[in-house]
């Protein structure tokens, strides 16, 4: 099923000739559930698995109690379900709250050199709009995760520096993707498919800036991308029209966005043939990806004996976008846990103070913890000129002792990535640590919810089934 798609350049200065968004619609429009390889089966169910465990782990996070009462008092019906407390929403509003909480731990998967979250949106939107479909069978509703995943990460990788010019880019990626995915299950055909896509695009927004300073509107983004996505693809498919030209025209995705410095020809080589989904990472660390480097030469330092006290300064190197990212230094008397979660010298300090780091490390009090705090102040983040500017993974740590001796360890890889996987049954520890630490519920219905995820193609109702299985907290 390879597509190769014409790349001329197009009128009026576009990147692409007109034509290219429909071409893309009529590929993703011809594929079929048997035609997706067993790997990417698999991975799509392990991110149902991760994502309902990170939603589950965020019940009382901080911006999740609050935007679900918001939203309860404004609407007390629907037919889509909010996870959290099992609240009835319309379709859109529903996918806002589930991705909101998908994001808010940062704890959800990432496609690390696309450097896109991708199922805090996927997720909630297919969820929302096969709810609402009613008997959605698990195996089309897998194949429409796998489409808007595929979609997501090769979007990413297309306009390989968005997050470097400002952008978010599992918001500006994510809602046309996931329109597209939602557009699959609402039996959209091509031209279909190009007026979600349209209709999504001119809704599509978000800006890097809440992760810079450390705000809670960062965790909604996701929500935001997610709604969009829902109400772009059910407008299209009551035959509203969306904009033609949405990645090729003039204003564009690729040229309003990513200013032309794209390669589109990732987008679209090997599209259906050469999978990007097995590319995907799992997070062990409940914080920004950016920092998992970082995390890890702590754990390392820590394992080999390193002490605290011992440190008299830290140097954490890192690429320029990370270094933008979560760079600066840690303020303590912020007391807040979207700091943290996007701090680098925090975050080091904490894997190199408690050997471990953990859902329990990004809440209060601990955020405030002093030994921990003054170990971030030792900490400096810089953006090292001998990293690629852009590359997500390496990391150097030069810790000075008192007495001067330096110990510089440094990594090339992320654990959680296909280069350091994450096993199944790790995963299957976080879904569990995620479902207690968030709902306090047992082992057995955490189990319940993960067998429905594992047996999923042979759903007749995907949605229903995932919405019972998931349960309410405890009190």
């Amino acid at each position: 099923m390879a597509t190769v798609l014409s790349l001329k350049p197009g009128a009026e200065g576009a990147l692409l000739e007109d034509g290219f968004s429909l071409k893309l619609c009529e590929a993703i429009a011809a594929w079929r559930y048997e035609d997706l390889p067993p790997e990417v089966v698999r991975t799509v169910k392990l991110f149902l698995l991760d994502t309902l465990g990170v939603i589950a782990g965020a019940a009382n996070a901080p911006a999740i109690p609050e935007l679900n009462r918001r939203l309860a008092r404004w609407e007390a019906s629907g037919p889509a379900t909010g996870l959290i407390g099992k609240r009835r929403y319309s379709p859109p509003t529903a996918a806002l709250a589930n991705g909101a909480a998908a994001h808010a731990l940062d704890f959800d998967d990432q496609h690390d050199p696309a450097r896109v979250h991708t199922n805090c949106v996927t997720l909630p939107v297919l969820l929302a709009t096969a709810e609402d479909l009613g008997g959605v069978s698990g195996r089309d509703f897998i194949l429409a995760h796998a489409i808007a995943a595929e979609l997501h990460a090769r979007l990413g990788l297309a306009c390989h520096n968005s997050l470097g010019k400002g952008w978010h880019p599992t918001m500006v990626f994510g809602t046309p993707a996931a329109a597209i995915g939602a557009g699959r299950l609402l039996g959209l055909d091509a031209a279909g498919l190009a007026n979600a896509l349209g209709m999504a695009f001119h809704q599509t927004s978000g800006s890097a800036q809440s992760m810079r300073d450390g705000v809670l509107s960062k965790r909604l983004g996701a929500g935001f991308a997610a709604r969009a996505a829902v109400l772009g693809a059910f407008l299209a498919a009551d035959g509203l029209t969306g904009t033609r030209r949405t990645l090729e025209g003039n204003a564009g995705l690729f040229a309003l966005y990513e200013r032309g410095e794209v390669k589109p020809e990732i987008l679209t080589d090997g599209l259906g043939r050469d999978w990007r989904i097995p590319e995907y990472s799992f997070k062990p660390y409940p914080c920004c990806r950016c920092n998992h480097g970082p995390i890890g030469l702590g754990l390392r330092l820590h394992a080999q004996g390193v002490k605290p006290s011992e440190v008299e300064a830290v140097e954490v190197g890192m690429g320029h976008v990370n270094w933008l990212t979560v760079g600066e230094p840690y303020d303590v008397k912020r007391d807040s846990v979207v700091h943290a979660q996007f701090n680098t010298a925090y975050s080091f300090a904490r894997a190199l103070t408690d050997g471990r780091v953990d859902l329990r490390s990004y809440r209060k009090p601990a955020i405030s913890d002093a030994a921990v705090a003054a170990l971030a102040a030792r900490t400096k983040v810089v953006d090292d000129p001998a990293i690629d500017p852009t590359a997500l993974e390496p990391a150097r740590v030069t810790v000075t002792l008192k007495g001067g001796r330096k110990i510089e360890v440094r990594s090339d890889t992320i654990k959680g990535s296909p280069q350091e996987p994450m096993s199944e049954d790790e995963m299957v520890a976080k879904f569990r640590d995620c479902l207690g630490f968030g709902l306090g519920v047992s082992g057995a219905e955490a189990e319940r919810l993960a067998a429905v995820v594992f047996d999923i193609e042979k759903s007749n109702d995907a949605a229903a089934d995932i919405v019972a299985a998931f349960p309410r907290a405890r009190g």
